[in-house]
């Protein structure tokens, strides 16, 4: 499937890789203190996906503002799975499906993007495959922000000003914080040499 926009927060792009149905926000982003059960409902949510997909998971890592220490956050973890071949969804997609996650987003034009919902816990689990830049984006933004407290309160403080607006998707939210987010990591691109490759991408 061909999307019409590479803008991904246009009402077009967004109806083309939407499955299901798509609900407006139309309201501001609550954001939360840092809560210690993070951690745990990722471990729960490994064990489950790794006894579901077993070898076939080729990372699966816990990513977005939820996996940094001490940073708020919208109460939804995101987590990072690689699988062999992303766009192959019949590899992966039914079994997860069969253990109640539900497919979500299918961005074919965007590094064969997918984006699973969870069963019991509120998640993000986005499906990249092997090669794909968006997995060592996202780890480096987060590595960033747990090594570095100045760049995490900015961080912060950026989002708690963008989520006190209103916003007709959260996407449109994500899309905005782009700006913090690339000065961020151009700083730490400038001062570790090692994260050339890292700049960040955050989640839909």
């Amino acid at each position: 499937m061909s999307t019409p926009s590479q803008n991904s927060s246009s009402e077009e792009y967004l109806a083309a890789v939407t499955i299901g149905e798509r609900v407006p926000l139309n309201a501001q982003i609550t954001l939360v203190a840092p809560d210690p059960q993070w951690p745990v409902m990722f471990a729960q949510e490994h064990a489950r996906i790794s006894a579901v997909l077993g070898d076939r998971a080729l990372a699966l890592e816990h990513v977005g503002s939820t996996s940094v220490p001490g940073l708020l956050a919208k109460p939804i973890l995101d987590i990072l799975l690689v699988v062999p071949d992303s766009s192959d969804e019949p590899a992966y997609v039914p079994d997860l499906e069969a253990a109640g996650y539900i497919l979500r987003i299918r961005e074919p034009d965007w590094h064969q993007h997918r984006l699973l919902k969870g069963p019991d816990t509120p998640i993000n689990l986005h499906v990249f495959s092997p090669g794909s830049a968006e997995a060592p984006r996202m780890l480096g933004f987060r590595d960033h922000l747990r090594a570095n407290p100045a760049a995490r309160d900015r961080y912060a403080q950026a989002k708690r000003e963008l989520a006190a607006r209103t916003w007709t998707h959260v996407q449109h939210y994500a899309d905005a914080k782009t700006e913090v987010i690339e000065a961020i990591l151009t700083e730490a691109r400038a001062t570790d040499p090692a994260r050339q490759d890292r700049p960040g991408h955050e989640s839909k």
